[in-house]
């Protein structure tokens, strides 16, 4: 993914978003629904984090300094772990309680044609904004599945908005389905009702933008066909005998590390050495360009001693994973 791209999608969703959560109170302050109350706090929650998002962005562009050698770029995974505690805490539980308390105290609406007329117009503010992501993540996710491409993205833009704006549309099918209920049947207990429904819907959607973005935190490696790709670039001619073991580390969504022990051979010089070594640091960033840090370790290569140790990361090692 494009941090262009993310960004697009990040201001469209602000945007219909600001929109939305203005109109869904409006809508409160006529019908008193719980609904409408609990979707204009999502909303809210869900605008906040998008700027949570732009400033992770933007925070993330600053330069490597001597504290942080490798950059910034996975603070974009801290604001997107903020977006999930953010989006359960203020949205999840604050329906959930709204849910519970109108199901325990139910009133009847007024003025419903407000509610029905807002949430119509947030379903098409959010289609839009759900389009937008939609689009842009079409490039970035290729081949895999959309559940696929989220729990594999290492950018996390664009997995959130896709999230958030699916759950909002999800969401406000669900307000309508709690105020077409209470105004047809004139108990108000299906307005609690669908509150509920939404609160349980932001917390599913919030652990599971918890689980990915913690696993981004504590540190990914690179997808197998980067990985194939940079052991492909290692072997290229016969300077480097084998790849002992590869290690690959994302320190930020576009920033890769790669680390490696080498095969070279016994005979080869100390000077022959560090060319191979230049020359296979310029294969690999021309294999894939996001890798920004790349450390290659020489050692002698020796097929039987890899076959007989135990284990195969072990100087002077075997094939690697």
């Amino acid at each position: 993914m494009s941090t262009e791209g993310g960004t697009r999608a990040l201001v469209a969703a602000l945007s219909a978003n600001l929109a939305i959560a203005v109109s869904k109170f409006t809508a409160f302050a006529f019908t008193g629904s719980s609904s409408m109350l609990a979707e204009g706090v999502h909303s809210v929650a869900d605008s906040g984090n998008q700027v949570l998002l732009l400033i992770g962005g933007k925070r993330a562009r600053r330069a490597a300094d001597e504290e942080h050698p490798f950059g910034y770029g996975r603070e974009r995974y801290v604001y997107g772990f903020l977006v999930a505690i953010v989006l359960f805490s203020l949205g999840g539980l604050f329906a959930l309680y709204e849910g519970v308390e109108k199901i325990r105290h139910p009133h009847e609406l007024h003025g419903w044609g407000w509610a029905v007329g807002v949430l119509l117009f947030a379903v098409a503010m959010e289609g839009w904004s759900f389009r937008t992501a939609v689009r842009e993540a079409s490039a970035a996710k290729g081949a895999l599945g959309w559940a696929g491409y989220i729990r594999r993205a290492k950018a996390p833009e664009l997995p959130v908005v896709l999230l958030e704006d699916a759950g909002a549309l999800i969401g406000l099918v669900l307000a309508l389905l709690g105020v077409g209920l209470t105004v047809l049947t004139g108990d108000g207990i299906w307005d609690g009702v669908g509150t509920l429904a939404i609160g349980l819907l932001l917390g599913t959607i919030a652990v599971v933008l918890a689980l990915e973005t913690k696993s981004l935190l504590i540190g990914e490696s690179a997808d197998k066909h980067s990985v194939q790709r940079i052991r492909a670039a290692l072997l290229e001619g016969e300077a480097i005998t084998a790849v002992i073991h590869l290690r690959t580390l994302h320190v930020g969504p576009e920033e890769l590390l790669v680390a490696a022990k080498i095969g070279v051979r016994r005979e080869d010089s100390a000077e022959r050495i560090a060319r191979i070594i230049d020359e296979a640091e310029v294969r690999v960033r021309a294999a894939v360009p996001i890798a920004r840090a790349i450390y290659l370790e020489p050692d002698i290569y020796s097929a039987e001693k890899a076959a007989a140790g135990p284990h195969p990361e072990a100087t002077p090692g075997g094939p690697g994973h």
